[in-house]
């Protein structure tokens, strides 16, 4: 059983909690994630660490909540235990020998960005951020993004806050004015990990993309976070999470990705009334 230490609502949809597990916080870096159940009859889910304390064995992880599972742990209290929290799996990100990335961010793919962009911080590259959101009430971490961040801009969907526009926008427009990275680090939705790709295709630059497919047991024995990557069938929790931007057949993942969002929604809607009986 792990405690869950610390609980935080970073907006109405995402979720940031403290998890004691010494082991996994021992050995857990930027990029990699955990598998966790709820409960000994919950589904397995893969969560990437948000962050991690060695000296208390804590691992951060941030979530939204879109189904069953992550509304069964979002209602869980600080000081109540998960079943199962196992890791690190997957590779961590590589960072060695940069100098200047520009990080980008969507949604709560920024839970994932940020410790990267921490530690490349903590390494002293240069970092520039760009992350985006739907609107203003849906931004997390940009107090933190903006300390780890030479420069970072902010950007939603409809003008409320920052710079209107997507995330595309300034990597461009940076590309265009002579910004010379030694990689772009892009970490979201599908779609926008695809679009960041084809924005820096046209100036060379490489281009890592952070891919959390659908997953089951994280040791590649399932096969069910199959990726195409340059032609092969690459597994996310054993070949990745990272991979080259300009490889991945994003539309092949695109159309994976969406198997089961009606049997998700399904399961969320039931699970939803299940809580809120409880609650009454």
């Amino acid at each position: 059983m792990y405690k869950i230490a610390y609980k935080k609502s970073l907006n109405p949809t995402v979720t940031l909690m403290d998890v004691e597990a010494p082991l996994v916080a021992k050995k857990a870096e930027a990029g990699q994630f955990i598998i966790l159940r709820v409960d000994d009859d919950g589904e397995r889910i893969p969560l990437t660490v948000a962050g991690y304390d060695r000296e208390r064995g804590t691992v951060r992880i941030i979530f939204q909540i879109v189904g069953s599972t992550t509304a069964l742990l979002n209602a869980k209290r600080e000081g109540e235990y998960i079943s199962d929290f196992v890791g690190p799996l997957g590779n961590a990100t590589e960072t060695d020998g940069l100098k200047k990335v520009c990080v980008v961010g969507g949604g709560v793919g920024c839970a994932i960005a940020l410790p990267i962009a921490q530690k490349l911080h903590a390494l002293g590259c240069e970092v520039h951020s760009v992350i985006g959101f739907r609107n203003k009430d849906l931004i997390i971490l940009e107090d933190e993004f903006k300390a780890a961040s030479k420069k970072l801009i902010v950007m939603t969907d409809d003008g409320s806050y920052g710079i209107k526009g997507l995330v595309t926008e300034p990597l461009k427009s940076a590309l265009e004015s002579g910004e010379r990275y030694d990689e772009v680090i892009a970490i979201g939705p599908l779609v926008m990990m695809k679009f960041v790709v084809a924005t820096c295709k046209p100036f060379g630059v490489k281009t890592v993309v952070s891919m959390n497919p659908i997953m089951i047991d994280g040791t590649g024995m399932c096969g069910g976070c199959r990726l195409t990557v340059g032609g092969k069938t690459k597994f996310a929790c054993v070949d990745g999470p990272d991979f080259d931007g300009y490889e991945v057949d994003f539309d092949e993942a695109i159309v994976r990705g969406g198997m089961y969002r009606d049997f998700e929604k399904r399961a969320y809607e039931k699970t939803c009334n299940l809580l809120n009986k409880e609650v009454k």
